[in-house]
């Protein structure tokens, strides 16, 4: 387990999205008042859907705020199961952020090209201000699923052989997600128990190659959290 992680150990998925979401805000007006803009990578996920409908309701400097993905599904930008798809409706069509600051990974050219496409984008955001992640029921993390072997300079990874459907995916690097200010890990539900002991007891799984140089907090409610 990352030496430098903060576990908050609240009681619900709502509790835990609530208090992301105030993290969010205050690390987005300090960002906005240090350099200017606010640079964010949205997770896929029931529990980061909660954060952005928080999000929607909110007053923020909406103008200064950009948008990056973790990771995507290689489906159509208008099938249901995209990560783009949840965000666009649950937040960003609700709130005035300039569709020129919204970077949506193009995974419907299929992997390899979405993936080069997208590491420019990257390449040209780092360091990002804040990152959300999820963590699956096998410790995987954006698109970084255990046994899968990535070039550890890349900054996006074309992903084939998902074992969640489907199968062919785009995701930010570990590198890349671990060059940011602040990351968020948002993880509920009972059946992330097994995971979130093996992270805390030290197994090799794809949640712990993210490494940023500062603090990472993670927001758990009670049914993932087993002493």
């Amino acid at each position: 387990m990352q030496d430098n992680s903060r576990w908050h150990v609240l009681e619900s998925a709502d509790q835990v999205a609530l208090a992301a979401y105030h993290q969010i805000l205050e690390v987005a007006k300090q960002a906005i008042k240090d350099r200017g803009k606010f640079k964010l990578v949205l997770a896929g996920g029931s529990t980061p859907e909660k954060v952005y409908g928080l999000l929607a309701k909110s007053d923020a400097d909406w103008s200064k705020w950009f948008i990056y993905y973790g990771d995507e599904r290689c489906l159509p930008v208008d099938h249901a199961d995209r990560n783009s798809l949840m965000a666009t409706r649950v937040f960003l069509q609700n709130v005035a952020i300039p569709e020129t600051h919204i970077f949506t990974m193009p995974a419907e050219l299929g992997p390899e090209l979405a993936a080069k496409e997208y590491s420019n984008i990257v390449a040209a955001a780092l360091p990002f201000d804040m990152v959300l992640l999820g963590m699956g029921e096998d410790g995987h993390t954006a698109s970084l699923f255990p046994g899968h072997v990535h070039q550890g300079d890349d900054l996006t990874h074309a992903i084939y052989n998902s074992p969640k459907p489907p199968p062919e995916r785009v995701s930010m690097s570990a590198k890349a997600l671990s060059d940011t200010y602040q990351l968020i890990f948002l993880i509920t539900g009972l059946n992330k128990q097994e995971a979130v002991m093996a992270w805390r007891s030290g197994k090799d799984l794809p949640v712990t190659t993210i490494v940023p140089q500062y603090p990472i907090d993670v927001y758990i409610d009670n049914d993932a959290y087993k002493v």
